[in-house]
């Protein structure tokens, strides 16, 4: 069976009486060159563990069970889980957790079923779920690395550079702790059904350390939130807003970090806002 064939595909979901659910965001692959793609990209070999989100029938689980030591996949959709058992029988070191990842003690599970290997995780996401799910990935410290299928958009957004328009407080927040890069899109006619808007495919492995030190991370993580939080306002405008400061004391704070007072959110570096923090954290 061709799980990437659209006939094999149909016959399948047909035999388990399977019906898509929009709420689940679920688009299947169905051409067999981008799972094998995506799980070349993630580097996965015999000494990692993958941790797989939504598996769907299995295609990317299958390149990733040829490759890794142990693949843990979690699947929230019960009524796949038969049509899983059947597409992922010849593959031993796959194994189907059933449930929602968001609710998951993601550590114990890990701890559970890799042990000491190093872990990695990989996933077609749907697009939802993508901002929590990436910050689940984020904030367990066991996951060195993921490498993950989303909306194009938002792949180029968590990628963009530091002090650029195309960046977001989610990416500055992700890319305190990854390195993001950017892989390859994924048309809409390579899923079935072809959702609305083109994927993309990113890799981010985690930092050895963060690319700037401060003393007070969570004033850190308030500033770059607060700075995006009214995006077409000044930073001094939008600060004030979010952190709850008189706009004169952030005006100093700026200058003092050898900002222009009309600098917007957008346009700080991570050693800009690590200089603000400094400055304001008394």
């Amino acid at each position: 069976m061709n799980l990437c064939d659209l006939n094999d595909l149909r016959d399948l979901l047909g035999r388990h009486g399977f019906r898509f659910s929009k709420s689940m965001g679920q688009n299947f692959l169905i051409d067999p060159a981008v799972p094998q793609e995506i799980a070349d990209a993630s580097g996965a070999s015999p000494k990692w563990g993958v941790l797989e989100i939504g598996p769907g029938v299995g295609p990317l689980t299958v390149e990733l069970a040829s490759r890794a030591g142990k693949v843990i996949s979690v699947e929230l959709d019960k009524s796949l889980l038969p049509v899983l058992a059947e597409t992922l029988a010849e593959f031993p070191n796959a194994e189907i957790v059933p449930g929602d990842v968001m609710k998951l003690d993601m550590d114990g599970l890990l701890q559970e079923k890799f042990g000491d290997r190093p872990v990695m995780a990989c996933a077609n996401l749907p697009y939802n779920i993508t901002t929590p799910v990436l910050t689940k990935f984020v904030e367990t410290k066991s996951i060195r690395q993921f490498t993950v299928m989303i909306q194009r958009e938002v792949a180029q957004r968590i990628c963009a550079a530091p002090g650029t328009s195309g960046g977001s407080s989610f990416s500055l927040f992700l890319q305190y702790y990854m390195e993001p890069e950017y892989l390859f899109p994924v048309p809409p006619e390579k899923f079935y059904p072809a959702p609305k808007v083109t994927s993309a495919v990113v890799r981010c492995v985690r930092r050895e350390k963060p690319p700037v030190e401060v003393e007070n991370e969570e004033l850190l993580f308030r500033l770059m939130r607060g700075a995006f939080a009214l995006r077409r306002k000044t930073l001094a405008n939008s600060l004030a807003s979010a952190l709850g400061r008189s706009k004169e004391e952030l005006l100093a704070a700026i200058r003092a970090a050898g900002l222009a007072e009309t600098v917007r959110g957008e346009q700080l570096t991570f050693a800009d806002f690590a200089a603000l923090c400094e400055i304001l954290q008394d």
